[in-house]
């Protein structure tokens, strides 16, 4: 079955870095276009970040120009990097499929980020 296991998240101050990683198991990865989710407490869960199979990426306008979302599918697997982290991208981080997702979705990680 579908499997989606994320890591990465943290506490950072604004302005930092981190990176994501999501590993994925189940499905034939290559084909599949992929994107990075969140959700802040009390809020609907809004993708962020797409790549598709071909390596074309879509960004949400709140992180374009400091998200990047990249893929490795030697390693079945995909990455969020997100730099100039701002308190407002504080989220439990979720990969999984753009527009039609698995309805199998991992238990997500974690970003806080302080002001």
């Amino acid at each position: 079955q579908v499997q989606l296991v994320e890591s990465g998240g943290g506490l950072v101050q604004a302005g930092g870095s981190l990176r994501l990683s999501c590993a994925t198991s189940g499905f034939t990865f290559s084909i599949n276009d992929m994107g990075w989710y969140r959700q802040a407490p009390g809020q609907q869960r809004e993708l962020v970040a797409s790549i598709r199979s071909s390596g074309t990426t879509n960004y949400a306008d709140s992180v374009k120009a400091r998200f990047t979302i990249s893929r490795d599918n030697v390693k079945r697997a995909v990455y969020l990097q997100m730099n100039n982290l701002k308190p407002e991208d504080t989220a439990v981080y979720s990969c999984n499929r753009p527009y039609a997702p698995f309805a199998s979705w991992g238990q997500g990680t974690q970003v806080t980020v302080s002001s």
